[in-house]
């Protein structure tokens, strides 16, 4: 089944501005985990950004399971959001608030404003947020601040709050690129195994070709807003990331 189909998807930051997109095309299907990967300015950031309309496309289509993103405004585009989680580079975390708040902040999209301002939650989205601090190994955490946490702590809160939204989509922006290379596989392969087993596809922003090949089972490559490569992980070869990443400057 496809989840995300994407149409000729352009972007740029102004009307006179270059082109970050340029006509970018594929589909994520229900058991996906697909990696974006190209040379910094190749526009994966952007991409992502693009399906949750952090960032506004200029042109191209959308489609989440089957229904026009990038028309979508106010209470309709908010819905989306819901359906869509995110994990985000730098975390993105409250830091003077708890661990607990910062995962079920998740579940704001489900809440009215008041119940929101005063941070009350059912019973349910409560037992849910702590069996998903234990999943990711935060359970005796869950009061502390998350400006108490290490990189990998505070990742690991970003992967159970986007979690807590019971997402149908996955974004993944760059989820390792902050993190020492231990750290990161284990980052890696604690949201693809939580992803297969809650059964949601992911679309992952990664720097990290080896990651990439490892954990992935698509990839996109993109060099300067272009799609160069779209298929199986297994038929990316040496020839080809080179190809990717040649206008790169080491």
């Amino acid at each position: 089944m496809v989840v995300l189909e994407v149409r000729d998807l352009r972007a740029r930051y102004s009307a006179s501005g270059p082109e970050i997109l340029k006509g970018i095309s594929f589909r994520v299907e229900a058991d996906d985990f697909f990696a974006i990967i190209g040379p910094s300015g190749a526009g994966k950031s952007t991409l992502i950004r693009c399906i949750n309309r952090l960032v506004e496309p200029s042109g191209g289509e959308i489609l989440f399971f089957d229904r026009e993103v990038t028309t979508l405004r106010g209470r309709q585009l908010r819905l989306l959001r819901r359906d869509i989680g995110m994990i985000f580079q730098e975390f993105n975390l409250i830091d003077r608030m708890s661990v607990m708040d910062n995962v079920l902040s998740g579940r704001l999209g489900y809440t009215s404003n008041l119940r929101s301002l005063f941070r009350i939650f059912p019973r349910d989205d409560i037992q849910h947020a702590l069996g998903l601090l234990d999943r990711v190994g935060l359970l005796d955490h869950v009061d502390k601040r998350a400006d108490e946490l290490s990189g990998g702590q505070r990742q690991r809160v970003g992967i159970a709050r986007a979690l807590m939204q019971n997402p149908k989509l996955l974004l993944i922006d760059e989820p390792t690129s902050a993190l020492d290379p231990k750290i990161s596989r284990e980052v890696m392969a604690l949201i693809k195994q939580m992803a297969t087993e809650l059964k949601v596809p992911c679309l992952c922003n990664i720097h990290d070709v080896t990651l990439a090949m490892e954990f992935c089972n698509k990839i996109i490559g993109l060099q300067d807003g272009n799609k160069m490569f779209d298929g199986p992980t297994e038929e990316m070869d040496k020839a080809m990331l080179n190809k990717i990443y040649d206008m790169e400057v080491l």
